[in-house]
Parts: structure tokens; sequence; C-alpha cells
């Protein structure tokens, strides 16, 4: 309801808030993979840099780059109301309107291009979770693209296999997997993203009180429990693991829940940590400036009471944060 409910000013307050409740819970870089109204992640992000909002080094890829009638669409409403609000931005069929739909995206000031490379759990769609993109379309997306990553977010094992065969950087969830995707994630040099959080998240609320539709409903039961086997399978394979946790499908500032889970599926609590700081700055090509501590990097910096190599969950609970030299948490 809130799609249709909150001015442009709201959803933009609302951001400015979640961007501060994640700074303060220990994140001092993230992405934003998608914003219906691109104009409000870009302000965003510039009134972080410039220091009037509290919250992290934000990196955006503007509108979400999706065929007619695929993931991230607006659905559920009427069709006058649905195109009242439906960011029409990203929204490309065929090989010229993808290029052109990359090339709009970078003009508005994106970092990067992210694309659904098949069908995803909350759209209110029986659409399924597999291949909605062409190869060709995939393939004229991430060609020479003037950005610094291109990322997907399929489910379907087609999909994941379509994007990896066309050189794309990283893949969010892939919750279907197969060998086949194992063999391109290493030959390709291509990041697992696998946001174990957010299918946990679905899944409960799939299991809850009516929240979610029954096209929904559908595909959460299966998710939530594929993608934690998709991260066991990969990071077994020696596939590069980066963090991440589709943050907005659950609450801000939760997002340490993650390493937990990354926990559970298999990864030691040190790798983790790795996803989240190194092999992340590496993802964003961040590398020369973040993921390390080490002179002549930012200062991003933060403590807790414990060493989560022996607790992961301690990274739940900040005792200290620092971004960019400025203390957002603790004694100085």
């Amino acid at each position: 309801m809130r799609t249709v409910e909150d001015s442009d000013p709201k959803v933009a307050f609302n951001a400015a808030y979640n961007a501060t409740v994640t700074l303060t819970a220990g994140f001092t870089t993230v992405r934003d993979v998608g914003a219906r109204n691109s104009d409000v992640i870009f302000a965003l992000r510039a009134a972080i840099a410039e220091r009037k909002v509290a919250g992290p080094r934000l990196l955006c890829v503007g509108a979400v780059l999706s065929p007619t009638g695929g993931h991230g669409q607006i659905y559920g409403y009427r069709h006058d109301v649905c195109a009242c609000v439906q960011s029409t931005s990203g929204i490309c069929d065929g090989v010229d309107e993808c290029r052109r739909a990359v090339r709009r995206q970078v003009s508005h000031g994106a970092d990067a291009i992210k694309f659904v490379a098949t069908g995803g759990v909350l759209s209110n769609i029986k659409a399924g979770l597999d291949q909605q993109f062409t190869d060709d379309e995939i393939r004229s997306i991430i060609a020479k693209r003037p950005i610094t990553w291109a990322g997907a977010s399929p489910h379907g094992a087609a999909g994941i296999n379509a994007a990896l065969e066309a050189g794309v950087d990283s893949i969010e969830h892939g919750s279907f997997l197969d060998a086949r995707s194992l063999e391109l994630f290493i030959a390709k040099g291509a990041f697992h993203v696998p946001t174990i959080i957010a299918g946990v998240t679905v899944l409960e609320m799939a299991q809850g009180d009516g929240v979610l539709t029954p096209a929904q409903i559908e595909k959460a039961m299966i998710v939530g429990v594929k993608i934690k086997e998709a991260l066991a399978r990969s990071h077994k394979a020696g596939v590069t693991i980066a963090f991440g946790t589709d943050m907005g499908v659950g609450p801000h500032g939760q997002n340490a829940r993650e390493f937990g889970y990354m926990v559970e599926a298999g990864m030691p609590s040190r790798e983790a940590i790795k996803a989240a700081t190194a092999s992340a700055a590496k993802l964003l090509d961040l590398s020369d400036e973040v993921g390390t501590i080490a002179p002549g990097k930012s200062a991003d910096v933060i403590a807790v009471d414990s060493s989560p190599l022996d607790d992961v969950s301690v990274l739940q609970r900040m005792a200290f944060v620092m971004a960019r030299g400025d203390v957002y948490l603790g004694v100085t």
C-alpha cells in the first residue's frame, strides 16, 4: 500500500532514516540495487557524500532493468493505477531497448547496472522464477558497459547461467544454481551474493499472517529453503562470495543477521566477514579505498565487544562505528 500512498518526499525522508539505521548497524558502504524513484536515491547518495545526512557510502543502480511483465514491476492494482506508480525507466524489450535502458541509467548517474535475469518472489504475478530476458538481451545489457559492475538478480538456473555466460559481475540470490552455474562462476570470476536473509524473510512472511498474495507465497515457500542451500554449494565449490542482504525485504538495520545464516550454510566466520569486507570491496571496484584497514584508505572502522570469529552474532551489536573518519556510534 505504501507504493500508492507515500509521496516522493516521504520516501526520501524514509530513505534518509534507513541510511542512518544501516550505518549505525556497522555498514559503512552499501549498494542500493533498485529504486522506484531514481532521483530520491541519487539525492540521498549526494547528501551522504556531502555529510548532510548520516549514512553509508552509497552506490546506486537507479532503476532496475526488467522486461515488460517481468520482476520488479508493480502488479495487483487496476492497470491504470499500476501505470500511475510504475517507473518505466528500466522497462525494456529487445536488444536495442535494453542497450538504451543501460545508457539511460548511466546518463542519470548510475554507478552500476542491475537487471532481473529471472522472475522474483515478491512480484505479484505467476510468472515463475526462471529466465525472462533473452540471451541476446542479457548480452546487450552487459556489453561494453561504462560502469563499475553489472549485477543480475536471478533465482532459476537458466537465468543464472545466461547471465554468467554473458559476463555479469555478480549473481544475487542464485537460489537454483546448478553444476553448470558453479563451473561458470569459477571460469568467469563472478561473485555470488547469496542474500539468505531475504529468502528467510519471505519464507516467514509466507508462513505468517497473510501479508503475501497466493502468487508470492508459492514462490517464497520454495526460495526460502533453496537460497541457503545455494550458498552451501557455491562456497564448497570455491566460488567467491560477497556479502549482501536485499534489506528492504526485511527491516533495515538487521543486515548483520546474514552473517549467522552464512555460517549456518557452512562458511567459517572469518570467511563470512571477508565476504563483507575485502571481497565486497573487490566486487565494487573499491579495494583501493575500503575493505581493509591500511594507510591511505578511508577511515571506515567498526568495533564490537568480543571476537566475531568466536561468535559471529556479535556483529549485530555495534559498540563503535566510524565512517570516513567521522564517529557515528560510540566514544571518540
